[in-house]
């Protein structure tokens, strides 16, 4: 089962956490020494970071798939997601720049940490708190096929994203996530296992690997298929939502009690699963809903550790936003001290942006 770490950073003592965490994760992820090394300095300064900005805060560590999917598969990265509820950076742009460097920490500062990662997105808003998500891998990949460089037609560039957060700092989840790729098809998947603890991530776990292994097949058909594999386990609710690039339009269908939430047009829009449980009790029939995807287009999946009644971001730019980030802000804006969550808790994304310029 995949290991995710939880480590609140309200103390010196748990920077040191946050890099031992992230250096085990460099070696579930495959990394050499040099990405080990990037990841160590990365976590580090992230930690340190809302140790003297923030007070507290709490930093993630996963290994997930990249942002962006190329074509014939890739490695899997590691993720560090810093979250806090602080202050706020007042100079965005100038803690972004090289060299720019925090009180007293390693002198990297966020623009090295950009740097170092394959991915590095920020987000912060005075009096309310910072988000910064880096991915961290074998380097940059090459560039997606269907960028226009081989004579066809630009397609839009795919990005998703997620972030886990495991009930009270357990070493697993029941809640896991991914996406695949197959063509001009993108496929997310997000299952929340029964209950949670081992048992609950061995049945989410199973979901993983079988849409790892059929990433061309259609929403229905993969959770009739998900429906058999999870037999053997306690079973869990299952949503999938796959894109096509070259049509613009969006398959949905999900058994079980994962939200699914999707802006069109300014306006948001609930897909609804089947009620059910994958491995245990599915409906005769799997629904699959299609509608039009556009360039403003959102998608939303979430497990129910999220409070029923959450505000999806308010920001413009969400659609061009590190889907990871955004996924970071609503776990971060739904939950408070005050109303700690219940149960794990997964919120994945994914989103589309125009091909970018050659």
């Amino acid at each position: 089962m995949p290991r995710v770490w939880d480590v609140p950073v309200r103390d010196s003592t748990r920077v040191r956490d946050v890099r031992v965490a992230a250096e085990e994760a460099a070696v579930l992820a495959g990394l050499d020494q040099r990405g080990t090394a990037a990841v160590s300095l990365v976590a580090t300064e992230l930690a340190t970071n809302l140790l003297k900005h923030a007070r507290d805060g709490e930093v993630l560590v996963d290994v997930v798939e990249p942002a962006v999917l190329r074509e014939g598969g890739q490695a899997r990265v590691v993720q560090i997601a810093a979250i806090d509820h602080g202050p706020g950076i007042s100079d965005v742009a100038g803690a972004l720049r090289d060299g720019f460097s925090t009180t007293r920490s390693l002198g990297a500062g966020l623009g090295t940490c950009r740097r170092l990662s394959d991915d590095f997105g920020l987000h912060s808003a005075l009096g309310r708190g910072t988000v910064a998500v880096a991915r961290v891998g074998r380097g940059t990949p090459p560039a997606p096929s269907g960028d226009g460089r081989d004579g066809g037609p630009r397609m839009p560039v795919i990005r998703a994203g997620g972030v886990n957060v495991p009930y009270a700092g357990a070493e697993h989840s029941g809640d896991a996530w991914t996406w695949v790729r197959s063509g001009d098809r993108h496929t997310l998947m997000l299952a929340d296992g029964l209950g949670h603890g081992p048992e609950a991530a061995r049945a989410s776990t199973a979901a993983v690997e079988t849409v790892r292994g059929r990433p061309h097949l259609g929403p229905a058909e993969l959770l009739r298929l998900l429906h058999a594999e999870l037999g053997a386990t306690r079973g869990a609710a299952v949503a999938v939502a796959q894109l096509d690039a070259r049509s613009g339009r969006l398959r949905f269908a999900g058994i079980g009690n994962i939200g699914a939430r999707l802006r069109e047009g300014g306006r948001w829009r609930a897909l609804l699963s089947r009620p059910g449980i994958v491995g245990a009790h599915r409906p005769g029939t799997v629904r699959e809903d299609e509608c039009a995807w556009s360039a403003d287009s959102v998608l939303f999946l979430h497990t129910d550790g999220l409070p029923s009644r959450w505000t999806p971001p308010s920001d413009p730019d969400t659609a061009g936003a590190d889907p990871a980030v955004t996924a970071a802000l609503v776990i971060r804006d739904a939950g408070s001290a005050a109303r700690p969550v219940r149960d794990d808790t997964a919120v994945a994304v994914i989103t589309s942006s125009p091909p970018d310029l050659p």
